[in-house]
């Protein structure tokens, strides 16, 4: 079975921030890391995984390390957006400088 990178984007009202996370291995399934995280008091904005999404100025996430990875974060909620690459319109997500694309297929 092939691994996948999992990303989750989350905004935590209590503490009024927002991070994009990615791991590798911490769980087995998507939905049981984004579960984990909303037991942490986080509202999950976005869960997808890397054979979805597109980086637009996020390095790879390591393929090795069983742990979470703060790709980003800031204060309030991350900002939804629309990126052109090519001619095509995808609906992106930015925290702080960082973007992605959730779904390259849409």
């Amino acid at each position: 079975m092939t691994k996948t990178v999992f990303r989750v984007t989350v905004y935590h009202p209590a503490e009024d921030f927002c991070a994009i996370l990615d791991t590798y291995d911490f769980t087995e399934k998507l939905w049981q890391f984004s579960s984990y995280l909303i037991q942490k008091g986080f509202k999950i904005i976005d869960a997808t995984n890397s054979e979805k999404f597109l980086d637009i100025n996020i390095s790879p996430t390591p393929n090795h390390v069983n742990r979470i990875i703060v790709r980003a974060c800031d204060k309030g909620q991350p900002e939804k957006l629309v990126k052109e690459i090519d001619g095509v319109k995808h609906n992106a997500i930015r925290v702080n400088t960082r973007i992605y694309i959730p779904d390259r297929a849409q």
